[in-house]
């Protein structure tokens, strides 16, 4: 899958960043309406993710690939519970239309205001996050930083070309006559599930 940065962990401020900062993102993020699980496995996502699927009758899935997601071992679950996933960029594209649920990961938190920041390069990952009604991102809980200066500072020091995504709680918009429409231009819902779980074998 293509990537606008192949190493983001790399690209966080040492010192800065860290899970010291989860608590302040949780609270910004639930202020915007973003609905926020940390755990300290990526396994124990799946209860998390089957639980919604039944809540809301979900019957197909968009899934891209990140460590945690296959972590997880959320794919093969969701499979073995009846649910259709498409995973190949080429099944994403032709029945995004019909997926009730997109999973994938983001890179980072930025704990001023709850957003998260997605490695939008490959064309599945810009579906599965902004087309099907509920997105689920997965997250490590140590990679967030203070303020959206710091995630600037971090983006404009490789970033020549692609896409970067800073996704803020579920869609929302105001342009008709001043009032409130939830999941407009985008997905109606937003799940973060945060992971202790540090992918490339270092402690959190």
């Amino acid at each position: 899958m293509k990537r606008t940065c192949d190493n983001w962990q790399d690209k966080l401020p040492v010192g800065k960043s860290g899970i010291h900062l989860y608590e302040e993102f949780e609270l910004r993020a639930k202020n915007v309406s973003t609905e926020v699980f940390h755990v300290k496995r990526a396994d124990e996502a799946g209860k998390i993710i089957l639980d919604i699927v039944k809540e809301t009758g979900a019957k197909y899935v968009a899934s891209v690939w990140c460590p945690l997601v296959e972590a997880s071992g959320i794919v093969d679950e969701l499979k073995d519970n009846g649910i259709i996933v498409y995973t190949e960029q080429i099944d994403i594209a032709e029945n995004i239309d019909i997926t009730d649920m997109g999973i994938s990961g983001v890179e980072f938190g930025i704990a001023e205001c709850g957003s998260v920041c997605q490695d939008a390069l490959a064309i599945e990952t810009r579906l599965v996050s902004s087309l099907p009604p509920l997105h689920i991102a997965f997250m490590e809980s140590r990679n967030i930083v203070p303020e959206i200066g710091d995630a600037i500072d971090i983006i404009s020091g490789f970033f020549t070309e692609g896409y970067v995504s800073w996704l803020t709680g579920p869609s929302r918009t105001a342009d008709i006559e001043r009032v409130l429409t939830i999941g407009v231009h985008g997905p109606g819902r937003l799940v973060i599930i945060a992971v202790d779980e540090g992918m490339d074998g270092g402690a959190v």
